[in-house]
């Protein structure tokens, strides 16, 4: 099949020569192929961001949480009540306050958050998560966050005192801290959580919180948490208007704005890299286009028509745009593919830790790619490389065939 002569002139005047216009070309695609890998990575990485806080808030928080303005005391009824809603996999109840932890000079401040254990398995991974001991709750045991541990200097066997704030408020009374043994401990990788945690059973949470009965929330967990909210509605729906029910978005949602602004702006400032690709490519197609003023001449003097002359040099951008395009996305995909080993290269050859594990919790850089993402900065380049062959190839079009002609 022939090739359009608009396109057949386009790769005639792109063909390789030794001259800077082709040194240039060639620079207009690198500059375009390095803008987009930028854009792919980048976006890939604030991604996997994206997705790696989701997994772990997840891992420890329900997907819905479900309280009142204070006690819910027959809560029985209402874990019944929320299962027999569509959608909702399991329901549990807990008991959560501030506590004081104190092993020995060390002080601390978590939250303790008092579970059933054999419901919190349905409804929570920090069961999946013990790296140390086991994830049990009797006889006056606890699990608690590994950072936690380490910041007070346990481990499982030891024992730790816990004190609540509640055995202030009465001066008339003095409660003794209770006295539990660390069961196990677990990791989930985010630091709120692995250092501002302890988990044990409800009766042990009621002692501390001086309550006799009745829980604090109900933790309610989904069979899709990506579609969390119509099933949220339902479950508010089905418990009644005097709780008040709040979705693991709704509840997190400064922490995954913040992320999509810091993904919109990263997007936005390195487009500019594309930009000056672009500016590169117009240079060049302006240079070219006062190269081929006599060539132009001749044609539209034997009858070609300026639609005909605007598309030769709107398909040269569109070339170069594919080109850079199509390298920058490959370019991106393989740093992605090897950025764990890039990041190890460089932590050996600075003699430093680029993300220290101890600040960023991090074993790894995270990564997600999205195929709307790819198509977004495929889009967007492409549309940046038309505009910028538009200009040279508008001149172009417009030469007066005598005056072009006069150069010949």
């Amino acid at each position: 099949m022939p090739l359009p002569v608009s396109l057949y002139l386009s790769l005639k005047y792109l063909k390789p020569k030794r001259t800077f216009l082709s040194v240039v070309t060639v620079i207009s695609v690198l500059g375009v192929m390095l803008g987009v890998a930028v854009l792919v990575v980048v976006l890939s990485v604030m991604s996997g961001f994206d997705d790696m806080w989701r997994d772990k808030i997840l891992g420890f928080n329900s997907h819905i949480t479900i309280e009142a303005f204070g006690l819910i005391d027959e809560y029985e009824a209402l874990i019944e009540r929320v299962e027999a809603v569509p959608g909702v996999d399991a329901a549990a109840p807990y008991v959560q306050s501030l506590v004081f932890l104190q092993v020995g000079s060390q002080v601390a401040t978590p939250i303790v958050r008092g579970v059933d254990p054999a419901r919190e398995m349905r409804v929570s991974r920090v069961p999946e998560h013990i790296t140390d001991g086991a994830f049990s709750l009797a006889d006056d045991e606890a699990v608690i966050g590994k950072d936690l541990a380490r910041q007070v200097g346990v481990d499982v066997g030891d024992t730790i005192l816990l004190s609540s704030p509640q055995g202030f408020a009465d001066p008339d009374e003095v409660y003794l801290p209770h006295e539990l043994q660390v069961s196990g401990i677990f990791e989930l990788g985010m630091w709120e959580f692995d250092v501002g945690f302890v988990l044990t059973s409800i009766d042990t949470a009621r002692d501390l919180c001086r309550i006799e009965d009745g829980v604090h929330g109900v933790q309610v967990m989904t069979v899709d948490p990506l579609r969390v909210q119509p099933v949220g509605q339902e479950v508010q729906q089905a418990a009644g208007i005097a709780f008040v029910v709040s979705t693991w978005e709704e509840l997190n949602r400064p922490l995954f704005a913040a992320l999509r602004v810091e993904k919109n702006m990263m997007f936005i400032l390195l487009i500019c890299i594309t930009l000056v690709a672009a500016f590169s490519i117009c240079n060049t197609l302006i240079t070219m286009t006062v190269q081929k003023t006599p060539e132009i001449g001749l044609l539209k003097a034997i009858g070609y028509t300026p639609g005909l002359i605007l598309r030769i040099f709107l398909w040269q951008g569109w070339i170069q745009g594919i080109l850079g395009t199509f390298s920058g996305i490959g370019a991106g995909l393989l740093m992605l593919h090897y950025r764990n080993a890039l990041l190890g290269l460089l932590n050996r050859s600075m003699s430093n830790q680029l993300l220290p594990k101890n600040l960023y919790h991090l074993s790894e850089i995270p990564s997600s790619t999205s195929v709307n993402d790819i198509v977004l900065v495929a889009a967007s380049v492409m549309l940046i490389c038309t505009v910028a062959a538009l200009i040279p190839a508008y001149r172009a079009a417009r030469l007066d065939p005598a005056r072009a002609l006069r150069y010949e």
